[in-house]
């Protein structure tokens, strides 16, 4: 019963999920970005996942170059990066995810969802 409340309450935490038009609307940002955080043979390593957390801390919207897989690999590392981040998986396009996490200062927010 403890495993089902603390899976519950993760979404919770990063907002109800995006629309479909607030996802490409965060893709249409994220054109012009260059991949900041790279996840490689490692995996999601606990360094990388803290150097993710950063940047989302800083920037909002970042994108995630994944090598050394193949696509259902893909799928699955940016899935469990987006749950262990509290964010949001706004687009998975070749090797790159583009993840999001609303800031929690409303002051620092620079991205404005409809």
């Amino acid at each position: 019963m403890i495993e089902e409340q603390s899976s519950a309450a993760a979404p919770a935490d990063r907002g109800p999920e995006l629309t479909s038009a607030e996802r490409k609307h965060l893709r249409g940002l994220a054109h012009p970005l260059k991949p900041v955080v790279t996840v490689g043979k490692a995996g999601l390593s606990a360094p990388l996942r803290a150097e993710a957390d950063q940047t989302l801390n800083d920037h909002e919207l970042i994108k995630v170059k994944l090598r050394g897989c193949d696509r259902d690999e893909r799928k699955v590392l940016a899935a469990d990066l987006v749950a262990s981040l509290d964010a949001h998986l706004a687009g998975l396009i070749g090797n790159v995810a583009i993840v999001y996490r609303r800031h929690a200062d409303p002051e620092r927010r620079r991205i404005a969802l409809a």
